[in-house]
């Protein structure tokens, strides 16, 4: 049995959850995953405390959770990349990532070696 895309973006989303909680130590409210062409787009909702938030206020309390935040991931980034391995069979190429201080969300996006949104269309057909 094929498996659908939006089961794959579904088990990403599931899996980095699961990250998040194991090596960060909580969880987004929401995650969705997006596969396009060779990226895999991964957008967190609600993954700042309400101390972090409060922090923001400040720029300097904002640069220092921006910082902090953008670490403790890149620290990660190797569990990451396996998950997407583990999930897709794709290697990943690069990886970026950025957080928004304002509302609390984070967009990971996962470029890959090749075009995973093609491959599954192929293997649907």
């Amino acid at each position: 049995m094929k498996i659908s895309k939006g089961a794959y973006e579904s088990e990403i989303s599931k899996a980095i959850t699961q990250w998040e909680k194991d090596y960060l130590g909580r969880g987004s409210l929401t995650v969705k995953t997006d596969i396009l062409r060779d990226m895999i787009i991964v957008n967190l909702q609600g993954i700042l405390t309400q101390a972090e938030y409060a922090v923001c206020e400040t720029k300097e309390g904002l640069l220092t959770i921006k910082k902090t935040r953008s670490e403790l991931v890149e620290s990660g980034i190797e569990d990451l990349k396996k998950i997407i391995l583990t999930k897709t069979g794709e290697k990943v190429k690069s990886f970026h990532t950025d957080i928004s201080s304002r509302t609390g969300e984070r967009v990971m996006v996962f470029k890959l070696y090749n075009d995973l949104e093609k491959t599954l269309f192929t293997l649907a057909d």
